[in-house]
């Protein structure tokens, strides 16, 4: 059909199918049924032809799809250079942060495929807790940060991207597992926690906090693993995002109980309040926020 409104395009600006043939360099043949094609496939008469096809004369149906097909060639032209150069055109360097638990186990696949769509951008990536990749956006010393809990709105442009499920997380043997959940039930636990300043530490203080709920002690650790792993080997239960013990509930290592609605959070992009986005920000926001397409 393009070949064809090309062609079409040609005999109505020579008026003449010899001549629109060398022009495009067809056979003149070819161009007749070129333009016979158009005309069956719109069911109207394009051009009037003379006998002898030495005069044409272009219908006021054939003039309504030349100004059109100019539009469709042009619109293609427009898109085929803009592919062309689309990976040139992203390029130089990303800096991206990242809170522990989508640093941990959401970037890494997602940045896998990202960095073989754009082979041409440079990505560096830092991963820390939400408060300090907060404060390095502030700083501008990342170009896009990505985190977990409250977005201080009026600092940043910001928006979610991922839906993500907090869950209490227990050894797979741990008394609990099995029954039905009461508040009465976790008074007096360890639990484990995450570092001041981490989004998964907000929840878990939220959870104990909206529920009077006294600990018997709370360990701290650094990082979503060493929590995961303090669950595993007995020392306590937790809140955690259920994309961190995803794997081992597959094992049956750990077993997860689900809060409910209350406990579903978002994970956000951040980015300076005062900057426009470059390119590569545009492009690594659409592509982020198709992972919540594909998990729904």
């Amino acid at each position: 059909m393009i070949e064809e409104l090309r062609t079409f395009i040609a005999v109505v600006e020579y008026r003449n199918f010899t001549k629109a043939a060398e022009a495009i360099n067809l056979s003149q043949p070819s161009v007749s049924l070129h333009i016979k094609h158009l005309e069956n496939y719109f069911g109207v008469r394009l051009i009037e032809r003379s006998i002898k096809q030495k005069k044409i004369e272009i219908t006021s149906g054939g003039e309504l799809l030349y100004k059109k097909a100019l539009e469709i060639i042009h619109m293609l032209e427009e898109t085929k250079n803009e592919l062309s150069n689309y990976e040139e055109m992203i390029s130089g360097t990303l800096r991206i942060g990242a809170s522990f638990t989508i640093g941990e186990y959401i970037l890494p696949a997602f940045l896998g495929k990202f960095s073989r769509e754009f082979p041409n951008l440079s990505l560096e990536v830092k991963i820390a807790n939400t408060a300090s990749v907060c404060e390095m956006i502030k700083n501008k010393e990342l170009d896009i940060g990505l985190i977990e809990g409250v977005v201080p709105s009026s600092r940043f442009k910001y928006d979610y991207f991922l839906k993500d499920e907090m869950v209490l997380a227990l050894y797979n043997k741990h008394p609990l597992v099995g029954k039905p959940l009461s508040i009465e039930s976790l008074q007096n636990q360890t639990w484990i926690s995450r570092e001041s300043g981490s989004g998964t530490q907000e929840y878990l203080n939220l959870f104990l906090s909206a529920n009077n709920i006294i600990p018997k002690n709370i360990v701290v650790f650094g990082s979503n693993y060493a929590v995961k792993e303090a669950v595993k080997n007995e020392l306590g239960i937790t809140i955690i995002s259920s994309h961190v013990t995803k794997s081992d509930v597959k094992t049956g290592e750990i077993s997860n109980i689900i809060l409910g609605e209350k406990y579903v959070r978002y994970f956000s992009y951040i980015l300076p309040i005062d900057t426009t986005p470059s390119k590569a920000i545009k492009v690594f926001i659409s592509r982020i926020k198709e992972l919540s397409m594909k998990n729904m």
